[in-house]
């Protein structure tokens, strides 16, 4: 049981996996901390100086100045603040993601387009096999295909 825990372990795709999973979680700290350390402080100042993770609805009718003191009393709220700043952390994942996908679908460039499987015969139009040297329909001789056939 341990040597097929060992090849399923080591198999490419579980392997890569892994460390996306662990690359995603350091890059959501970072993101994180990008949004809460360094673009919402200057937005909640152009706003009227207003700490955005201390914006709540506190639902127990008290007034509490703080989330901290609110959570601390154990009143009920609702963390628009908070959520706001997740929405960001998610745009700007989603944004970097989006960026970094059209960039590797560039690298990786068009398809490889495929030689036709048929043509048609020059006489009645009918469709024959690509290397068919004579259609199958009228019995007249046709031309060499155009296009190199693989």
């Amino acid at each position: 049981m341990l040597k097929e825990f060992k090849a399923f372990v080591m198999r490419g795709n579980v392997l890569d996996l892994a460390i996306a999973v662990i690359l995603g979680a350091a890059f959501g700290k970072i993101v994180t901390s990008f949004t809460n350390d360094i673009l919402m402080p200057p937005l909640g100042l152009a706003l009227g100086k207003v700490d955005m993770t201390n914006l709540f609805i506190d639902l127990s009718g008290q007034h509490h100045a703080t989330l901290a003191e609110a959570k601390a009393a154990g009143a009920a709220t609702i963390n628009y603040g908070v959520f706001l700043n997740a929405v960001v952390d998610f745009l700007i994942v989603a944004f970097i993601i989006f960026l970094l996908i059209r960039q590797v679908n560039k690298l990786k460039g068009p398809p490889p387009v495929e030689a036709p499987k048929t043509r048609e015969c020059p006489e009645c139009l009918t469709p024959v096999p690509a290397l068919a040297h004579r259609c199958s329909a009228c019995t007249s001789v046709l031309p060499p295909p155009t296009v190199a056939i693989v």
